[in-house]
Protein backbone atom coordinates (compact mmCIF):
# COMPACT_ATOMS: atom_id res chain seq x y z
CA UNK A 1 0.00 0.00 0.00
CA UNK A 2 1.64 3.22 -1.09
CA UNK A 3 1.76 6.05 1.49
CA UNK A 4 0.05 9.38 0.19
CA UNK A 5 1.50 12.38 1.77
CA UNK A 6 -1.29 14.61 4.46
CA UNK A 7 -0.01 17.85 2.28
CA UNK A 8 -0.08 17.38 -1.14
CA UNK A 9 -4.10 16.16 0.21
CA UNK A 10 -4.42 19.45 1.69
CA UNK A 11 -2.99 21.71 -1.44
CA UNK A 12 -5.24 19.85 -4.43
CA UNK A 13 -8.33 20.58 -1.83
CA UNK A 14 -7.95 23.92 -1.41
CA UNK A 15 -5.77 25.29 -4.17
CA UNK A 16 -8.90 26.00 -6.43
CA UNK A 17 -10.72 27.93 -3.72
CA UNK A 18 -6.71 29.45 -3.53
CA UNK A 19 -6.80 30.69 -6.82
CA UNK A 20 -9.74 31.89 -7.44
CA UNK A 21 -9.84 34.34 -3.95
CA UNK A 22 -6.16 35.05 -5.48
CA UNK A 23 -7.91 36.37 -8.86
CA UNK A 24 -10.79 37.93 -7.19
CA UNK A 25 -8.45 39.94 -4.66
CA UNK A 26 -5.72 41.28 -8.31
CA UNK A 27 -9.08 42.16 -10.13
CA UNK A 28 -11.59 43.77 -7.42
CA UNK A 29 -9.00 44.81 -4.56
CA UNK A 30 -8.51 48.15 -6.45
CA UNK A 31 -12.40 48.54 -6.96
CA UNK A 32 -12.59 47.31 -2.93
CA UNK A 33 -9.85 50.41 -2.13
CA UNK A 34 -11.42 52.96 -4.21
CA UNK A 35 -14.95 52.23 -2.03
CA UNK A 36 -13.46 52.17 1.23
CA UNK A 37 -11.31 54.96 0.03
CA UNK A 38 -14.47 57.03 -0.47
CA UNK A 39 -16.75 55.84 2.41
CA UNK A 40 -14.07 56.42 4.82
CA UNK A 41 -13.05 60.43 3.40
CA UNK A 42 -16.14 61.63 1.66
CA UNK A 43 -14.65 61.67 -1.23
CA UNK A 44 -17.04 58.91 -3.27
CA UNK A 45 -19.95 60.36 -4.94
CA UNK A 46 -22.85 61.56 -3.44
CA UNK A 47 -25.10 58.67 -4.57
CA UNK A 48 -22.54 56.07 -3.68
CA UNK A 49 -21.99 57.65 -0.23
CA UNK A 50 -25.29 55.95 0.73
CA UNK A 51 -24.00 52.36 0.34
CA UNK A 52 -21.31 53.43 2.97
CA UNK A 53 -23.03 50.61 5.06
CA UNK A 54 -20.60 48.44 3.05
CA UNK A 55 -17.99 49.46 5.70
CA UNK A 56 -19.50 46.70 7.65
CA UNK A 57 -21.12 44.71 5.41
CA UNK A 58 -18.68 43.13 3.44
CA UNK A 59 -16.28 41.85 6.20
CA UNK A 60 -19.59 41.06 7.56
CA UNK A 61 -19.82 38.99 4.73
CA UNK A 62 -17.00 37.69 4.07
CA UNK A 63 -16.88 36.30 7.60
CA UNK A 64 -20.32 34.39 6.89
CA UNK A 65 -18.20 32.87 3.80
CA UNK A 66 -15.72 31.47 6.31
CA UNK A 67 -18.02 30.07 8.74
CA UNK A 68 -19.62 28.28 5.87
CA UNK A 69 -16.41 26.76 4.39
CA UNK A 70 -16.84 23.25 5.88
CA UNK A 71 -20.46 22.96 4.53
CA UNK A 72 -18.53 24.54 1.12
CA UNK A 73 -16.57 21.97 0.82
CA UNK A 74 -19.09 19.10 1.81
CA UNK A 75 -21.70 20.00 -1.14
CA UNK A 76 -21.09 17.91 -4.35
CA UNK A 77 -19.45 19.56 -7.18
CA UNK A 78 -22.15 20.44 -9.79
CA UNK A 79 -21.83 23.30 -12.54
CA UNK A 80 -25.41 25.81 -12.93
CA UNK A 81 -25.53 26.76 -16.81
CA UNK A 82 -26.51 30.14 -14.44
CA UNK A 83 -23.11 30.77 -13.17
CA UNK A 84 -21.97 30.79 -16.61
CA UNK A 85 -24.33 33.27 -17.63
CA UNK A 86 -23.44 35.49 -14.58
CA UNK A 87 -19.73 35.12 -15.17
CA UNK A 88 -19.91 36.63 -18.51
CA UNK A 89 -22.49 39.25 -17.66
CA UNK A 90 -19.65 40.18 -14.82
CA UNK A 91 -16.57 39.86 -17.37
CA UNK A 92 -18.83 42.34 -19.80
CA UNK A 93 -19.87 44.75 -16.87
CA UNK A 94 -15.83 44.92 -15.52
CA UNK A 95 -15.09 45.08 -19.37
CA UNK A 96 -17.54 47.78 -20.18
CA UNK A 97 -15.41 50.64 -18.02
CA UNK A 98 -18.55 52.01 -17.06
CA UNK A 99 -18.48 52.54 -13.01
CA UNK A 100 -21.86 51.56 -12.13
CA UNK A 101 -21.48 48.70 -14.36
CA UNK A 102 -17.59 47.55 -13.02
CA UNK A 103 -19.75 48.04 -9.75
CA UNK A 104 -22.18 45.52 -10.70
CA UNK A 105 -19.98 43.15 -11.90
CA UNK A 106 -18.37 41.83 -8.47
CA UNK A 107 -21.90 40.64 -7.05
CA UNK A 108 -22.25 39.36 -10.52
CA UNK A 109 -19.06 37.49 -10.55
CA UNK A 110 -19.40 36.13 -7.31
CA UNK A 111 -22.80 35.05 -7.63
CA UNK A 112 -21.58 33.05 -10.70
CA UNK A 113 -18.53 31.46 -9.50
CA UNK A 114 -21.21 30.15 -6.35
CA UNK A 115 -23.44 29.00 -9.48
CA UNK A 116 -20.40 27.44 -11.28
CA UNK A 117 -18.53 25.53 -8.53
CA UNK A 118 -21.89 23.76 -6.41
CA UNK A 119 -24.89 24.66 -8.22
CA UNK A 120 -28.21 26.23 -6.68
CA UNK A 121 -27.07 24.57 -3.56
CA UNK A 122 -23.57 26.30 -3.40
CA UNK A 123 -26.04 29.63 -3.79
CA UNK A 124 -28.30 29.02 -1.36
CA UNK A 125 -25.73 28.41 0.94
CA UNK A 126 -23.89 31.98 0.19
CA UNK A 127 -27.62 33.76 -0.71
CA UNK A 128 -27.09 36.16 2.64
CA UNK A 129 -23.31 37.44 1.92
CA UNK A 130 -24.32 37.85 -1.53
CA UNK A 131 -27.34 39.91 -0.89
CA UNK A 132 -25.19 41.74 1.51
CA UNK A 133 -22.59 42.13 -1.00
CA UNK A 134 -25.36 43.14 -3.54
CA UNK A 135 -26.96 46.26 -0.70
CA UNK A 136 -23.06 47.56 -0.53
CA UNK A 137 -22.37 48.25 -4.26
CA UNK A 138 -22.71 51.48 -5.11
CA UNK A 139 -25.34 52.22 -7.75
CA UNK A 140 -27.43 55.29 -8.97
CA UNK A 141 -30.64 54.22 -7.19
CA UNK A 142 -30.33 56.63 -4.62
CA UNK A 143 -29.95 59.42 -7.61
CA UNK A 144 -33.43 57.76 -9.10
CA UNK A 145 -35.23 57.23 -6.04
CA UNK A 146 -34.70 61.40 -5.10
CA UNK A 147 -37.21 62.67 -7.76
CA UNK A 148 -39.52 61.06 -5.78
CA UNK A 149 -38.81 61.87 -2.49
CA UNK A 150 -41.31 65.06 -2.08
CA UNK A 151 -43.96 64.31 0.01
CA UNK A 152 -41.56 63.00 2.63
CA UNK A 153 -39.32 66.38 2.33
CA UNK A 154 -42.88 67.77 2.82
CA UNK A 155 -43.58 65.58 6.00
CA UNK A 156 -40.04 66.23 7.15
CA UNK A 157 -40.40 69.38 7.05
CA UNK A 158 -43.96 70.09 8.28
CA UNK A 159 -43.15 68.20 11.71
CA UNK A 160 -39.86 69.65 12.01
CA UNK A 161 -41.77 73.05 11.95
CA UNK A 162 -44.43 72.05 14.01
CA UNK A 163 -41.73 71.13 16.40
CA UNK A 164 -39.78 73.82 16.23
CA UNK A 165 -43.51 75.72 17.16
CA UNK A 166 -43.96 74.03 20.00
CA UNK A 167 -40.59 75.42 21.69
CA UNK A 168 -41.47 78.98 20.97
CA UNK A 169 -39.67 79.42 18.25
CA UNK A 170 -40.96 81.73 15.23
CA UNK A 171 -40.71 79.43 11.99
CA UNK A 172 -42.71 79.05 8.84
CA UNK A 173 -43.30 76.41 6.83
CA UNK A 174 -43.55 76.45 2.31
CA UNK A 175 -43.34 73.38 1.55
CA UNK A 176 -39.60 71.80 2.04
CA UNK A 177 -38.71 74.95 3.22
CA UNK A 178 -38.65 75.99 7.01
CA UNK A 179 -37.43 80.16 7.65
CA UNK A 180 -36.39 80.86 11.05
CA UNK A 181 -34.96 83.84 12.02
CA UNK A 182 -35.16 85.08 8.17
CA UNK A 183 -32.94 82.37 7.15
CA UNK A 184 -33.87 79.48 5.07
CA UNK A 185 -33.37 75.67 5.30
CA UNK A 186 -34.17 73.66 2.70
CA UNK A 187 -35.23 69.99 3.24
CA UNK A 188 -33.18 68.85 0.18
CA UNK A 189 -34.31 65.26 -1.56
CA UNK A 190 -30.21 64.16 0.39
CA UNK A 191 -31.42 65.64 3.45
CA UNK A 192 -34.86 62.92 3.21
CA UNK A 193 -33.26 60.78 5.31
CA UNK A 194 -32.75 57.99 2.52
CA UNK A 195 -29.32 57.25 3.40
CA UNK A 196 -30.07 56.77 6.97
CA UNK A 197 -32.95 54.94 6.02
CA UNK A 198 -30.80 52.72 3.64
CA UNK A 199 -27.73 51.92 6.74
CA UNK A 200 -30.54 51.00 8.98
CA UNK A 201 -32.42 48.34 7.50
CA UNK A 202 -29.60 46.89 6.49
CA UNK A 203 -27.68 46.78 9.74
CA UNK A 204 -31.27 45.88 10.49
CA UNK A 205 -30.72 42.67 8.04
CA UNK A 206 -27.16 41.61 9.75
CA UNK A 207 -28.80 41.67 12.93
CA UNK A 208 -31.71 39.62 12.30
CA UNK A 209 -29.31 37.14 10.60
CA UNK A 210 -26.76 36.95 13.49
CA UNK A 211 -29.43 36.59 15.83
CA UNK A 212 -31.57 33.88 14.20
CA UNK A 213 -34.50 35.83 14.27
CA UNK A 214 -35.10 36.07 10.24
CA UNK A 215 -36.68 32.43 10.76
CA UNK A 216 -40.03 34.30 12.05
CA UNK A 217 -41.66 36.18 9.25
CA UNK A 218 -43.60 38.23 11.75
CA UNK A 219 -41.08 39.26 13.88
CA UNK A 220 -39.14 40.07 10.87
CA UNK A 221 -41.56 42.20 9.29
CA UNK A 222 -42.08 43.99 12.99
CA UNK A 223 -38.48 44.41 13.61
CA UNK A 224 -37.88 46.17 10.18
CA UNK A 225 -41.00 48.55 10.26
CA UNK A 226 -39.71 49.73 14.13
CA UNK A 227 -36.52 50.06 12.16
CA UNK A 228 -38.26 52.51 9.03
CA UNK A 229 -40.35 54.28 12.04
CA UNK A 230 -36.84 55.22 13.95
CA UNK A 231 -35.18 55.97 10.75
CA UNK A 232 -37.69 58.89 9.65
CA UNK A 233 -38.10 60.09 13.46
CA UNK A 234 -34.32 60.22 13.89
CA UNK A 235 -33.89 62.04 10.74
CA UNK A 236 -37.20 64.52 11.64
CA UNK A 237 -35.33 65.48 15.05
CA UNK A 238 -32.22 66.06 13.23
CA UNK A 239 -33.48 68.47 10.93
CA UNK A 240 -35.18 70.23 13.38
CA UNK A 241 -32.28 70.76 14.92
CA UNK A 242 -30.23 71.73 11.56
CA UNK A 243 -32.94 74.28 11.05
CA UNK A 244 -32.83 75.65 15.15
CA UNK A 245 -28.98 75.90 14.47
CA UNK A 246 -29.00 77.63 11.21
CA UNK A 247 -32.07 80.11 12.08
CA UNK A 248 -30.16 81.05 15.46
CA UNK A 249 -26.93 81.76 13.55
CA UNK A 250 -24.92 79.11 15.25
CA UNK A 251 -23.46 77.79 11.88
CA UNK A 252 -20.42 75.69 13.42
CA UNK A 253 -23.02 73.44 15.60
CA UNK A 254 -24.49 73.38 12.27
CA UNK A 255 -21.89 72.43 10.06
CA UNK A 256 -21.36 69.96 13.27
CA UNK A 257 -24.17 68.22 12.92
CA UNK A 258 -24.59 68.07 9.14
CA UNK A 259 -21.17 67.17 7.87
CA UNK A 260 -18.74 67.06 10.58
CA UNK A 261 -18.50 63.68 13.23
CA UNK A 262 -21.86 64.80 14.86
CA UNK A 263 -24.04 63.27 12.36
CA UNK A 264 -21.75 59.92 12.28
CA UNK A 265 -22.59 60.23 16.26
CA UNK A 266 -26.30 60.58 15.37
CA UNK A 267 -26.16 57.74 12.81
CA UNK A 268 -24.25 55.36 15.42
CA UNK A 269 -27.33 56.66 18.21
CA UNK A 270 -29.95 55.11 15.64
CA UNK A 271 -28.40 52.32 15.07
CA UNK A 272 -27.68 51.16 18.64
CA UNK A 273 -31.41 51.68 19.10
CA UNK A 274 -32.04 48.78 17.25
CA UNK A 275 -30.48 46.20 19.24
CA UNK A 276 -32.89 47.25 22.24
CA UNK A 277 -35.86 46.78 19.41
CA UNK A 278 -34.76 43.60 18.46
CA UNK A 279 -34.52 42.57 22.42
CA UNK A 280 -38.08 43.69 22.97
CA UNK A 281 -39.59 42.05 19.59
CA UNK A 282 -37.55 38.57 20.51
CA UNK A 283 -39.58 38.86 24.43
CA UNK A 284 -42.51 39.42 23.80
CA UNK A 285 -43.64 38.57 20.03
CA UNK A 286 -44.09 34.59 21.85
CA UNK A 287 -42.38 32.65 18.93
CA UNK A 288 -39.20 30.69 19.40
CA UNK A 289 -36.10 32.04 17.81
CA UNK A 290 -33.15 29.86 16.73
Amino acid sequence: MLYRPKIPIAIERYLLDGAIIALLVAIYAPLLIHWYDGWLNKTISLEHEYFSHGLIGLPFAAYIVWTHRQQWHQLPNTTHPLGFVCLIIGGFFYLSGQSELVNLSFPAVLAGISLWLKGVPGFKLQSFPLLLVFLATPTAVPYLIAPFTLPLQEFIAGTAGFILIQCGIDVSVNQIYLSVGGRLVEVAPYCAGLKMLFTVLYVGMMLLYSRGTWVSRKATTVFLLGAVIISVSGNIIRNTVLTFFHGTGQDSAFKWLHDGWGGDVYSACLLILLVPLLNVIERYSHLEFK
